[in-house]
């Protein structure tokens, strides 16, 4: 596959969902990248391969539609014989539904989401998104940095009474009470993992917020780098393709990095690793 193909796959995989719909929405592309580094890695490393995605926003419709276009966006690509990522009934019955799919045997990934502008009102904002498999550039055969081992190499679920992965949790739950929103379903590609690399094994979780408006995601980013600051930790702010900055921080007493970015979902994801090895609990 190369990048035209991925692009013109993706986009028929967006008008399977869109072109049946009723009331029919405006398609408005969000972002201008396109084509970016194929994130293959559970700690969001890339090698040199690259990969597609296709974002859009459903416009020109009532914001009380929105959930409504995405049961229609996930019921049409049902048809097309594609297949649940995840399924929850309870979160596809509510105001703000969300699903995740993939379609077989060419394995592209793709979300329809409800983002929320008025939860009182129940009007969101659909959006769909569409994440092609990784390709190798132009001229490359062989992809730098990818190994031929098994991902269960690389990739173990980690035990639940290891300390490491009572650090991380220990973590993620002060991160979670900082930013004072919601928490998304697990979606593919988040949660726990023992990573094992050249640098030796580590535990890594990751998770979301429910999609927000962007005048929260950006607060909900504030609120995360003032509780990381009053605990000690060194932050660095960084850019994002979403023009929210992003948190990376450091924990005193630990090799422990979190990360937490807006993301072109709507929500805000976070990361914590922590090495295999180090103190028996979090530090505050």
């Amino acid at each position: 596959m190369n990048e035209q193909q991925a692009t013109d796959r993706a986009e028929e995989i967006i008008h399977q969902a869109v072109d049946g719909m009723s009331p029919r929405p405006t398609l408005e592309r969000f972002g201008p990248a396109t084509v970016g580094p194929c994130i293959a890695r559970d700690d969001s490393r890339s090698d040199d391969r690259l990969q597609v995605t296709l974002f859009y926003k459903l416009t020109g419709v009532p914001g009380s539609e929105a959930k409504n276009l995405v049961l229609q966006a996930r019921d049409a690509w049902l048809k097309q014989g594609y297949k649940y990522n995840s399924s929850n009934e309870a979160d596809m019955s509510g105001p703000f539904p969300w699903v995740s799919m993939r379609t077989e045997p060419d394995d592209f990934w793709m979300e329809g989401i409800t983002g929320v502008l008025d939860r009182a009102k129940g009007e969101g904002l659909a959006t769909l998104k569409v994440i092609s498999p990784c390709f190798l550039p132009p001229g490359k055969s062989k992809a730098s940095g990818v190994t031929p081992a098994s991902p269960a190499a690389a990739f173990e679920a980690p035990s639940a009474d290891d300390p490491a992965t009572g650090r991380a949790l220990a973590h993620s739950s002060r991160i979670y009470d900082a930013l004072q929103v919601g928490s998304a379903p697990t979606q593919p590609g988040e949660g726990l993992s023992t990573v094992r690399d050249e640098s030796g094994a580590s535990v890594h979780h990751t998770w979301s917020t429910e999609p927000l408006p962007e005048g929260e995601r950006a607060a909900a980013v504030e609120r995360a780098q003032t509780f990381f600051r009053s605990a000690g930790w060194t932050v660095r702010r960084v850019p994002t393709a979403e023009g929210t900055p992003g948190v990376v921080a450091g924990h005193p007493g630990e090799h422990t990095v979190a990360q937490v970015a807006a993301s072109t979902t709507g929500a805000v994801r976070i990361a914590v690793t922590t090495p295999a090895t180090g103190p028996a609990s979090a530090g505050a």
